[in-house]
């Protein structure tokens, strides 16, 4: 009997045990329902706020780079005489109309005095009499009050009285640039307003009172929206008048300068928080059914098992997840990936119906660079920032892996062939349109994307993988920050660029190599000044091979170092008795970045006996890319030793100006598009106007590449350009006939001296 009771008890404390352990794994339970919910919640208005912050910026960008332009155009002594002159109508349509329409689709543009008085207006590039300015006045003759004394980071130098207004002058004596922007309701359209003050930007004596402004009235139209909508990855982008009730949407409100609202952007918005609670809810209903199961066992050796079983199953799968990825961006790795990939080809396989799985091979260019100057810890940090922000931004169906250094290969089942291939290139570019900000370092990087698909290419996953690699290198090839989807010819090119590499380090070895000498003439009249140096390739059985071919190549195999340092011995021994001719050498970005460059160009220089006063050593927009100290250094080190600078290709990168405020170079060459079409197409005259304006006033000298006609040399000559190089002169020649050309100059100047 006792037996029995003792049992009973011994139950029922059991069963009392029992009980309070599952009520409190329920409040346990209830508890973390409840913060997942509230983590959801935070993550959706976390990504709402991040929407509506990259909008904003979006448009804030948008409305500096209208100010921007008005002010690059105006600044200007041109400017200054002829908006007010007896042919203002006709400069300021050539000038201001129809530059800023057919270069940045200005819809409304008005000059004004200073106290707002509309002088004339356009609408697009036509002069017309429908201004409708009143709708503006109040507000652009607020701006232009605002603008005189607006701190824009520039140092003011003096004050001085124009009219009825001090205006800040520079330290040089020159009036400064003043402007501001808006946005605001015109024409029942939300729109954005930038004025900007129109200066002299050589002789300050032409500004003989207050000055006038020019007003650039820009919608926020379809062609915004759209270029809104790519640029940030988002759907259904619209502006209305009312606020957005719809809860599926976000929406951003948009307010003129009396801060008074105008209207609302919204937008379908990517909340995360339906992808984390799919994703949490079927280990949460493991969770509760495995403690459940616990709790009915009841028995302490069996409770002990299931601990130790567990704690085997955890480990177990901590070492699965660490064999199957990568450590350092937490992303799948090479062997799941793999793994992966054929399970996606295998299913495609067996079912047509299911469409392609797609493969994207990513690297980020140039990363060694960042590597070599900024350190390996800001590469690895950039490595998994660049992790996260695939993540976040590709849909949640792709599979994302890394392979290493800067390698991601991502994975995507979808249909529509090279439609779809074209989709996932773009996605994968838009990522890095933004910077990474790393240690207080801005990094502004690409991507290079190369891009195939199965069943369709090849049901194989390695010969896939390995097409997307081939994809990948063909993009790099054709200049980086692009993706390109792998063809039948490309297996091809890739035996043939091999070959090539095999054979370009035998003709290194060997001194097959040659160069070639282009004359630089004198604009004026024809007479040659100098020569720029060109590497040539006469292979013996290919026969020539151009420099576009093989320097890809050279770079891309790790030879640039060599074949760089093989036409500079070259060019200083070939060209030592040239008299006192200016001989132009083009430098990789990979010499320059090179640690030990400028102690090489020392030792060539000891080696030849060369003079580095006869030099100009060209650099193209590449090299000021990553605008880091060593790069900056280097530069100042050639000019300390003599060597003169030149910026090559001027023109065609989308950060020219700031290269030129990062170094003073000594020469810039226009890059030959602007004047392959200049004869027929005015904007390309008017762009290489301004550029040798620029170039004058910082002190450079301005060389035209690929004049070829009579026409060509007379517009870049009206231009100003003071130096010509083309097929209209001369075509590269040999040393010994290039050499030849100098004994009639020594002559002449013999004789006139």
């Amino acid at each position: 009997m006792r037996a029995g009771i003792r049992h009973d008890s011994g139950a029922a404390g059991a069963a009392w045990i029992v009980v309070g352990t599952f009520l409190a794994l329920v409040a346990l339970t209830a508890a973390l329902v409840a913060a997942f919910s509230n983590s959801t919640s935070i993550a959706d208005r976390f990504a709402r706020t991040e929407e509506q912050r990259l909008v904003a910026r979006f448009i804030e960008r948008t409305e500096r780079q209208i100010l921007e332009a008005d002010k690059l155009q105006i600044v200007w002594d041109d400017a200054v005489v002829k908006l007010n002159g007896p042919d203002a109508e006709q400069w300021a349509r050539n000038f201001l109309a129809g530059y800023f329409w057919g270069s940045h689709r200005i819809d409304r543009i008005y000059h004004v005095r200073f106290d707002g008085t509309a002088v004339r207006c356009w609408r697009g590039a036509h002069l017309t009499q429908d201004c409708r300015y009143g709708q503006l006045r109040s507000m652009v003759k607020g701006l232009i009050r605002q603008s005189v004394s607006f701190d824009d980071g520039q140092k003011v130098a003096d004050l001085r009285p124009q009219g009825s207004v001090l205006w800040p002058f520079d330290s040089k004596g020159l009036p400064m640039s003043r402007g501001l922007s808006a946005v605001t309701s015109f024409d029942g359209h939300p729109a954005m307003v930038a004025v900007a003050s129109v200066v002299p930007d050589v002789t300050p004596s032409l500004m003989r009172g207050e000055p006038d402004y020019i007003v650039l009235v820009r919608y926020v139209d379809e062609r915004v929206i759209s270029d809104l909508q790519s640029s940030l990855l988002l759907d259904g982008v619209k502006f209305s008048t009312e606020p957005e009730n719809d809860p599926a949407r976000n929406s951003l409100a948009l307010s003129d300068a009396q801060r008074q609202q105008i209207g609302w952007l919204s937008w379908i918005s990517k909340p995360p928080g339906p992808a984390i609670l799919r994703q949490t809810a079927p280990l949460l209903a493991i969770y509760i059914l495995f403690f459940v199961g616990v709790v009915a066992g009841g028995a302490i050796i069996v409770r002990r098992m299931r601990r130790t079983t567990s704690e085997l199953v955890a480990s177990e799968a901590q070492a699965q997840h660490n064999a199957l990825h990568d450590a350092m961006s937490g992303l799948p790795n090479r062997a799941h990936f793999m793994q992966r990939l054929r399970q996606e080809l295998a299913a495609c396989v067996e079912q047509s119906e299911l469409g392609d799985v797609f493969v994207a091979y990513v690297d980020i260019d140039r990363f060694k660079v960042v590597n070599d100057t900024l350190g390996h810890h800001v590469g690895d940090e950039l490595v998994r920032q660049v992790a996260l922000r695939m993540r976040r931004s590709l849909p949640p169906g792709d599979f994302l892996s890394r392979f290493g250094g800067d390698e991601f290969v991502l994975l995507r089942r979808s249909t529509g062939g090279r439609v779809a291939a074209d989709m996932l290139g773009r996605q994968l570019m838009a990522i890095a349109r933004e910077p990474f900000v790393i240690s207080g370092n801005s990094l502004e990087i690409s991507f290079s994307c190369g891009i195939s698909w199965g069943p369709e290419q090849s049901e194989d996953p390695g010969e896939l993988l390995r097409r997307a690699d081939i994809a990948l290198y063909r993009a790099k090839q054709r200049g980086r920050a692009r993706y390109r989807r792998f063809t039948r010819d490309m297996d091809a090119s890739v035996k043939l660029r091999l070959e090539m590499e095999m054979e370009l380090r035998r003709a290194i070895v060997r001194d097959e190599l040659t160069l070639a000498y282009q004359p630089v003439v004198n604009a004026a009249d024809g007479a040659v000044l100098g020569f720029e140096a060109l590497l040539r390739w006469h292979h013996p059985e290919r026969g020539p091979i151009r420099p576009g071919l093989f320097v890809p190549v050279a770079e891309q195999a790790g030879l640039m170092l060599a074949l760089g340092n093989w036409v500079l011995r070259r060019v200083f021994t070939e060209c030592q008795d040239w008299s006192d001719c200016e001989i132009s050498v083009n430098l990789s970005p990979l010499q320059i970045m090179a640690s030990d460059f400028l102690q090489t160009i020392d030792a060539l220089v000891r080696e030849t006996g060369a003079d580095p006063r006869r030099f100009i050593l060209e650099v193209t927009e590449g090299v000021m890319l990553d605008r880091s100290d060593h790069v900056v250094e280097v530069l100042k080190g050639l000019k300390y030793r003599g060597f003169r600078i030149a910026l090559d290709d001027f023109g065609i990168g989308y950060s020219s100006l700031s290269y030129l405020r990062s170094f003073q170079f000594d020469r810039i060459k226009i890059d030959r598009s602007f004047v392959q079409n200049i004869e027929a197409d005015l904007d390309a005259h008017s762009i290489l106007r301004a550029i040798v304006s620029l170039g004058h006033t910082l002190r450079m000298k301005v060389v035209a590449e690929g004049v070829e006609t009579p026409m060509q040399r007379a517009l870049v000559q009206a231009a100003g350009c003071q130096m010509i190089q083309g097929h209209l002169f001369w075509e590269a020649m040999p040393g010994d006939e290039a050499k030849a050309l100098i004994v009639p100059l020594e002559r002449k100047q013999r004789r006139l001296a």
